[in-house]
């Protein structure tokens, strides 16, 4: 785990260096403040919960965090720099490892910053912590299925703008593939087996059994194992880049 975590402390530090970090926190509560009281109706609900609050990361999502996966390895390729990584006595696998860690914990502290949003809930009534508290787990697990499928495709390409928009694509697959839109168009022809197979893959549909305070086992093992599969993609081509 050693090489793993100095890529992570690098690239962790390589956020707070330049402006993008500050940019994107600021964004992020900006957005996420604006979307709860204004267009969620967090006051006006009258309820002391942070429903609204949660109901918006799967879109807040599918935009910002491509936005910063999208630099991951498109930067590296389109530097050179990544050609020094490869001569480096480290893994391909510990180098995926380390730099999703890095943009996870990242992702992390800004759903952190949101606090206040918590505090707030509590001092106007008594809502249940404990839902709250799987929300936010919920939450960062599905940042992190974002982050892993944005890092995988950040490694094909060195154009950080077609990496944002093909992040943006993958991701709105599985989070509409729940979406009751696109689940009634398979309900008027597909069997209930498709049909469960097709919810099964959506963000919304695990993301929402989380935020409601209830912690599944199939929820979390979904999550874990679409990050595992995502990274092993991205390790796995960067290793045949490297035998090129």
């Amino acid at each position: 785990m050693r090489p793993t975590m100095v890529v992570f402390r690098r690239e962790l530090a390589g956020y707070f260096t330049t402006p993008v970090a500050y940019v994107f926190i600021c964004v992020f509560l900006l957005l996420s403040g604006v979307l709860t009281f204004y267009f969620g109706g967090f006051l006006e609900r009258g309820q002391a919960d942070l429903r609204p609050f949660f109901s918006f990361h799967p879109w807040l999502y599918l935009f910002l965090i491509p936005a910063i996966s999208m630099r991951l390895w498109a930067e590296e390729r389109r530097a050179g720099t990544i050609e020094l990584l490869f001569t480096l006595p480290i893994t391909m696998t510990q180098a995926v490892l380390g730099k999703f860690l890095a943009a996870w914990c990242f992702t992390g502290i800004a759903l952190a910053l949101t606090f206040p949003l918590w505090i707030t809930v509590n001092i106007l009534g008594e809502p249940d912590n404990g839902v709250i508290l799987a929300s936010y787990v919920g939450s960062l697990l599905m940042a992190g299925g974002y982050l892993a499928i944005g890092s995988c495709i950040s490694s094909l390409t060195r154009n950080q703008v077609i990496a944002f928009v093909m992040s943006l694509f993958v991701s709105f697959g599985f989070l509409a593939s729940g979406f009751p839109p696109v689940l009634d168009v398979f309900k008027s022809w597909a069997p209930a087996p498709l049909l469960e197979a097709v919810a099964t893959m959506s963000f919304l549909t695990h993301f929402d059994a989380v935020s409601k305070g209830v912690i599944d086992a199939r929820d979390l093992f979904f999550f874990a194992s679409l990050i595992a599969f995502w990274l092993f993609a991205n390790a796995l081509a960067l290793d045949l880049r490297k035998a090129d």
